[in-house]
């Protein structure tokens, strides 16, 4: 009975109120791109489709989930003078690893993202949370801060990467959303917003997402 007890009180520390925080501020208290505003080159260079936005999503979170508990179980080690180095070590190798997959699978979407994936490296999200979290905490938090970071930064991707493509091209996924008989070409009423593909307009749409989400939290408004 001791030991069931033991093995409930186990699991419930590790889902606990404060863990799961750590998964649900950086979707909207603490976002990383919205709140903090880190990250924010990708946001606005790979979303002009869906399907480049959600490699990246991926990718992001693979690589921040795995380096933050690289550098959790290594904290104890890295002598402070390197840390810095050690955290590029630890980045670098992970993107590589993840680079080389997607050349290995999705190599059109590879290209596509071209020099960004290796930019995942100097991410300032990925860094910063090394630095503040990962170097101060046990692995299993650190892994939660990690997934929770990059869910923050995913859904901001992938909410521009929606709108820029629906707006700007009529489809999601590059399969067409908006019925061609809208089109003015064929007699209807609608036309492709060309600007929504323009870098400036993900700049303007993650504006937008930011004036919304901060109109909607009162304390975010007062914290700035």
């Amino acid at each position: 009975m001791a030991e069931v007890q033991e093995v409930k009180k186990e699991r419930e520390s590790l889902f606990s109120k404060n863990n799961r925080k750590l998964i649900s501020d950086p979707l909207n208290d603490s976002n990383p791109i919205t709140v903090q505003v880190l990250g924010i080159c990708s946001a606005l260079a790979i979303t002009v489709k869906l399907y480049p936005a959600l490699v990246m999503s991926i990718s992001v979170l693979f690589v921040l989930a795995m380096g933050n508990v690289v550098i959790s179980l290594m904290r104890n080690l890295i002598p402070n003078r390197i840390r810095i180095i050690v955290q590029l070590v630890v980045v670098a190798s992970l993107v590589i690893l993840v680079d080389q997959v997607l050349k290995a699978f999705v190599y059109d979407v590879s290209k596509e993202l071209s020099v960004f994936v290796g930019l995942i490296i100097t991410n300032c999200i990925i860094m910063g949370r090394f630095e503040a979290f990962a170097l101060g905490n046990g692995p299993w938090k650190s892994f939660l801060d990690g997934l929770g970071n990059a869910f923050g930064y995913a859904w901001i991707l992938l909410a521009v990467a929606f709108f820029r493509e629906l707006l700007g091209s009529g489809q999601l996924f590059g399969f067409q959303i908006i019925p061609e008989s809208w089109y003015l070409s064929e007699g209807g009423f609608y036309s492709d917003n060309g600007m929504m593909l323009l870098p400036p307009m993900a700049l303007i749409t993650v504006g937008i997402i930011i004036w919304v989400q901060r109109s909607r939290n009162t304390e975010l408004i007062e914290e700035n």
